[in-house]
């Protein structure tokens, strides 16, 4: 009945072997049954396929090594081949695709946020900073940036592509395994672990709109057997370089390049991240947005009015009725950044005696981003440690002085400006990563022992152009004493000198550094046979040092930089770990496990979390599974070390929107204010937790077909989160503008509001995860792979600690959490792939399912149309799928070439006016805003 690649040895009556465990056995650590998303682990030839003798391996999710790879635990891994089948150029890409991905995630795209240039993934929709990234079982050093400047997590950028063997996702709860930060669970990336020969491989990658040029080489050599001279050293290098694409390069595509939304439904001159056309003069006269050639206000009469000169700059039609100057934002934003990187990875083993080996691995990776926004205006809020900034109205406003020669009112007037003739600002992030491991592991009488040190480190350099000098663009718009003469505007900006530019426009920078220190020591052996099998035991200890530091973009510590926010912080965790675990095979079809760690934070708390596991196997053919555990966050160096945050957050105004409806006098901007917050750290936080559940089943019916399903739920509490804005308001604790509503004092627009990080709400998400693949043997036209994987959030639910719940599943938000990327409750990815003799042909599939165009369920849609009916589509952000085809041919045994389509059809990302980590478009559908991308190459292998 089964296929020979099924048997394993030792093999027990009545218990799982040749069905549903020994299956999982196809490629070597390929838990098939358990893999969400890992079709290719049939991709081998059916040539390559024979009885195959296991040793005892160890499972992510586990230190105790064993001979099947199936526990209680549901696992997904990823092999080679089914990354290289998609055609993504790095692992963050990849990993963004899975079902199990979500809300949180740092996509590549989002270079405008405080994490830019990083790339991140987020289980469960929970945040990068609640999945643990592992590098072979071990962490890696931090990110310098923080997400949302709050919360530290792991890049991954900095893993070489072609040094990757596989991917291990634990989809549970693993606090009791690895400590910190695996609240919705653990991504191990595992690199190869020995080498031998040479293997070249390059590659050249364009759009179809014949941009985004992507150029990638990777070499990796390896020499020496540990079973026959005693050693292996092998050392991989990858290289890349991408260029940026500008989102006016896509005006093409519909809403993706376009800044004006008519046509589609909407005012032009909506104002908000996603309403691109700027400029306007609204609400009659009192309200106008920064244009090229510049408003200013009678403050006379309070109105504001254009200078003249629009035509030089903008050829939009009709012109805006108000008498503002329009133009498109987007002219000047990166849809995808320019990119160069290097990744260097080696490893040797060398053998000590028969029962010890020594090894070592060393990294290096250095990256380049390059990322343009829009220029800066000369207005706006922001904060920094002293408090908000106020530069659109009250005594801190920026005006055209009255004798300013571009000023016709011949008074002080507020200036509403784009600084077209600066520039737009740019964004440079140059990181390096460097990581060190020298460890050796062998054998001890009945244990098995492996001890390590560990040096990680991060150097980010954030370098910044384009932006403003406050105190010195006031000075060259309203001193006649300017050092460097006035700053004339618009049609006259040719009049200024470059002193002037470098005066009002430095070049500022921000640096940040991590490191990460760690010794551990883990022992496992075997204690009694029990009736099921050998009783295991592991146990372990660590000592971890973790530091982080980010200094203050310059100037922003005395909020003198226009529209930027402050971050800053300094930290040191110190951590004593101690942990345990068993597995006891109670009964030939009952496997029970169970793990306790304890982690003891120095001048800090100490974190106890359990795990449990259960495994019933009643037939060859069926396994049952539930697990629960415990978990944690401790709070990170940004939230209770020594720093603070001011950063932009959207958020709706309750005086001007209460109910989500603007009030008279207000306008739709108001209900979707970006808002400085302006965050203190809090050394008193406690750390979050988490009790996370999982119940499965596993059906290998027949020998080429197999099914998995596993229901989940992860409770968060005591989450860190910045305080209620609404309470901070009625604390007194906002900053609002002078244009107040009719008959209500203070309720001018509000600007910014200061808060502290806090422990308060609770997220509880829950779901399910979906997988079956069947094998079609074709006989002599090779073999056929059919896969589906489904993953279905049933709910989100966040309490806010004050009384309120909110249900997030199937909308868009929680946008507390990052990004504003929603939370779809269904993403899909279906596969095919077609293997016969030297030929591969696969075919993906991703699906993201649609969104209610509401921040939480039940609330009021977030935007309109002109006409006032809900947007879009009845306010339902409509689902997304691309295709991505991909295929091999080995010319000759050493010679292969290899091609893929991602986004086969072309089909455009639908527009999304709510979300602020793209423009027009969601993260979630990024290869729909890139259109149809080609990628060639080949490969050649030295014997």
């Amino acid at each position: 009945m089964k296929h020979p690649t099924h048997r394993q040895p030792a093999c027990r009556p009545n218990r799982l072997c040749a069905g549903i465990a020994t299956s999982l056995a196809r490629l070597l650590l390929v838990p098939a049954t358990l893999a969400v998303a890992a079709p290719a682990a049939f991709a081998q030839s059916a040539a390559d396929e024979k009885p195959t003798n296991l040793d005892r391996i160890t499972v992510t999710g586990s230190n105790i090594p064993r001979v099947t790879t199936e526990t209680a635990s549901p696992v997904q891994v990823i092999t080679r081949q089914e990354i290289d089948r998609t055609g993504k150029a790095t692992i963050g890409e990849y990993l963004q695709t899975l079902t199990s991905d979500g809300a949180g995630s740092i996509p590549k795209s989002f270079g405008t946020g405080f994490a830019g240039g990083g790339s991140g993934i987020s289980l469960r929709g929970l945040g990068a900073a609640s999945t643990l990234v592992l590098l072979n079982g071990r962490r890696m050093a931090p990110y310098g940036l923080a997400d949302d400047g709050q919360k530290v997590f792991t890049d991954l950028s900095v893993i070489p592509m072609d040094a990757v063997e596989r991917v291990e996702v634990l989809k549970d709860g693993a606090s009791a395994i690895y400590g910190s930060d695996a609240i919705a669970g653990v991504v191990n990336i595992i690199l190869r672990n020995d080498f031998t020969g040479a293997i070249a491989k390059a590659s050249y990658g364009m759009s179809g709109d014949s941009d985004g040029n992507a150029r990638r080489g990777s070499l990796t050599a390896g020499i020496g057997s540990l079973a026959e001279d005693g050693f292996n050293a092998f050392i991989s290098l990858d290289v890349s370089k991408t260029d940026g694409i500008r989102i006016s390069d896509r005006r093409n595509r519909k809403w993706i390049g376009n800044g004006d939304l008519s046509p589609y439904g909407y005012d032009r001159v909506a104002g908000g991240q996603n309403f691109p056309l700027n400029g306007a003069i609204t609400a009659g006269g009192t309200v106008a947005g920064n244009s090229p050639v510049g408003s200013i206000r009678d403050p006379l009469t309070g109105l504001y009015q254009s200078l003249p000169g629009c035509a030089q700059f903008s050829s939009i039609t009709p012109a805006d009725p108000g008498g503002g100057c329009l133009w498109e934002t987007q002219d000047f934003r990166s849809l995808s950044p320019s990119e160069e990187f290097g990744n260097l990875f080696a490893r040797g083993t060398f053998a000590l005696s028969d029962n010890f080996e020594l090894y070592g691995e060393f990294g290096y990776s250095k990256k380049k981003t390059e990322f343009y926004n829009t220029p800066s205006g000369v207005s706006g809020s922001w904060g920094y440690p002293g408090g908000p900034v106020n530069a659109s109205s009250g005594a801190g406003a920026t005006v055209l002085g009255a004798a300013h020669p571009d000023n016709p009112l011949g008074a002080n007037a507020r200036l509403r400006y784009a600084a077209f003739d600066v520039g737009p600002r740019v964004t440079r992030n140059t990181n390096e990563f460097t990581r060190f491991l020298v460890g050796m592991k062998g054998t001890v009488g009945d244990w098995d022992i492996d001890t390590a040190y560990l040096h990680s480190a991060t150097q980010l350099v954030n370098e910044r152009t384009g932006f403003l000098r406050y105190s010195h663009v006031r000075t060259a718009l309203s001193d006649p004493n300017s050092p460097v003469g006035w700053w004339r505007l618009g049609a006259n900006a040719g009049l200024n000198s470059q002193a002037l530019y470098d005066y009002i426009s430095p070049t500022i920078h921000a640096n940040a550094n991590t490191s990460l220190d760690m010794i551990d020591f883990k022992a496992s052996r075997t204690l009694t046979e029990l009736r099921g099998g050998p009783l295991g035991l592991a146990f372990g200890a660590e000592y971890r040092r973790q530091k982080a530091q980010l200094d203050p973009q310059t100037y922003t510590d005395i909020g003198d930089i226009i529209g930027l926010g402050y971050s800053a912080y300094k930290g040191t965790q110190k951590v004593t770990v101690g942990y345990v675990e068993m597995v006891a095979p109670v009964l030939p079809s009952l496997e029970l496990s169970g793990a306790f760690r304890v982690d003891k934070y120095q001048g800090g708390d100490t974190a106890s979390t359990p795990k449990l596991g259960v495994k019933w196997t009643p037939a060859e053919w069926i396994a049952l599974r539930a697990t629960y555990a415990e978990g944690f966050r401790a709070p990170g160096a940004a939230e209770a070390g020594d720093g603070g945050l001011a950063a932009f957050s959207t958020a709706r105004d309750p005086v001007r929107c209460p109910g989500g409806t603007p009030a008279p006098g207000a306008t739709a901007a108001d209900c979707a204010v970006n808002l400085a917050i302006i965050t203190s750290a809090n050394p008193n936080l406690k750390p979050e937790k988490s009790k996370s559940y999982t119940a499965g089943l596993v059906l290998d019916p027949t020998s080429t077909t197999t099914l998995t399903f596993d229901a989940w739920q992860i409770k968060r509490t005591n989450e860190i989160n910045q305080g209620d804005t609404d309470q901070a308001l009625a604390a007194g604790r906002g900053v609002r503008s002078d244009n107040d509503l009719p008959g209500i004092p203070n309720s001018g627009s509000l600007l910014a509001v200061s808060v502290d990080y806090i422990n308060s709400a609770q997220t509880t998400v829950r779901g399910f995860d979906f997988d079956i693949r069947q094998r079609v043997p074709l006989g002599d036209y090779g073999r056929l792979v059919a896969d589906l994987q489904w993953t279905r959030i049933n709910s989100f639910k966040r309490d806010d600690g004050a009384g309120a719940v909110y249900e997030y599943a199937g909308t868009h938000g929680n946008c507390d959490v990052t990004n504003c990327i929603g939370t779809p409750k269904d993403r899909l990815n279906l596969g095919l792939t077609w293997d016969m003799d030297r030929f591969s042909v696969s075919a993906i599939a991703n699906y993201i399912g649609s969104l209610d165009n509401v921040a939480f369920k039940g609330d009021s849609c977030a935007n309109h149309f002109t006409d006032g009916s809900d947007a879009p589509d009845g306010c339902k952000l409509p689902s997304f799928y691309s295709i991505d085809l991909s295929g091999r041919w080995r010319v000759t045994d050493a010679f292969e070439v290899f091609g893929s389509v991602q986004n086969l059809t072309d089909r455009i990302a639908p527009l999304d006016p709510l979300t602020y980590g793209a423009v027009n478009y969601n993260p979630l559908h990024y290869s729909g805003a890139i259109g149809r991308y080609y990628t060639l190459g080949a490969k050649y292998t030295f014997n």
